[in-house]
């Protein structure tokens, strides 16, 4: 059977929220699958998962391992990963977009521990307590609704997984590390075509452009992309336009016509139609469900 490629688990179209990351506890989303989430991966998207009770059989990439509360695992993308865990687990799933992965790295040389695919043990309760009052701050401040979208929600998720990078880290230094594996040249070439779109989005280059970048063909480009991720080269680069629009619109106070110059746009007529195909709404429209 071929590994479906997903957003979050069993969503196949766009990234559901402005936020970079999305938060939920294990059970919200398993137990609406018998506690079983079967194989698959994502093409921009990585998961932090903090099991605090309850066990769980894990396949993450070649690895295979069961594994019993308190633990740790991360899921780079592109990984295929699959669970079974026991009724009533307990705990929570972060999962992180690419653009904030990317600042991660900017950031803090310890985002390192979060191109490996591993699991680690909390055997000890001094080392599980630190990570799970930090994910319990993050959820209830992903939950919390945002006074208009400006007030330092955003800054309170990207410190507090910053914080969780750090933890983590922390924890993984101790362990044996297992490095990515099954990585092959298709995979390199999507990693380095999702950078260029990080870098160059706002410019909306042409396809064959950064295709000639990478050294491929437009043509290679777009059937690496759709084996990968179930999308086109283009329908990648214009969800990381439609993603960015969602946060402008969430998190500023720009005017419509000021998001649809920064996202390159020659017009804001091109802006909104572009932003109702994606979502369904116009931007004014979008903005005024975020604050009612």
């Amino acid at each position: 059977m071929p590994i479906p490629t997903y957003q979050l688990y069993g969503e196949t179209r766009h990234w559901p929220t402005p936020d970079l990351l999305h938060c939920e506890t294990i059970a919200e989303r398993s137990r609406l699958h018998a506690w079983h989430i079967r194989p698959h991966r994502h093409a921009d998207l990585m998961h932090l998962l903090l099991l605090r009770e309850g066990e769980v059989a894990l396949r993450l990439g070649e690895m295979e391992a069961a594994l019993d509360a308190p633990a740790t695992i991360c899921v780079p993308a592109t990984v295929v990963h699959g669970f079974r865990f026991s009724p009533q687990t307990q705990g929570h799933i972060v999962t992180l977009a690419r653009p904030l992965v990317e600042h991660l790295r900017e950031r803090l040389p310890q985002a390192e521990v979060l191109d490996d695919a591993a699991h680690y043990p909390l055997a000890e309760q001094a080392e599980s307590m630190p990570l799970a009052q930090l994910v319990d701050a993050l959820d209830a401040e992903y939950r919390r609704t945002p006074a208009g979208g400006h007030d330092g929600r955003e800054a309170m998720l990207q410190a507090l997984i910053e914080a969780v990078t750090l933890q983590l880290w922390r924890r993984a230094r101790r362990r044996r590390r297992f490095p990515r594996t099954g990585h092959d040249r298709g995979e390199q070439h999507l990693d380095r075509y999702q950078t260029l779109i990080e870098t160059r989005f706002t410019r909306q280059p042409a396809i064959p452009e950064l295709a000639a970048e990478l050294g491929i063909s437009d043509a290679h480009l777009n059937d690496l992309c759709r084996r990968l991720t179930g999308h086109s080269a283009l329908q990648l680069l214009h969800a990381r336009l439609l993603l960015e629009a969602k946060r402008q619109l969430t998190y500023t106070q720009q005017s419509i016509a000021q998001v649809s110059e920064r996202l390159g746009f020659s017009e804001p007529t091109y802006f909104t139609r572009f932003f109702k195909r994606g979502t369904g709404m116009t931007p004014k429209a979008f903005r005024q469900r975020g604050s009612d």
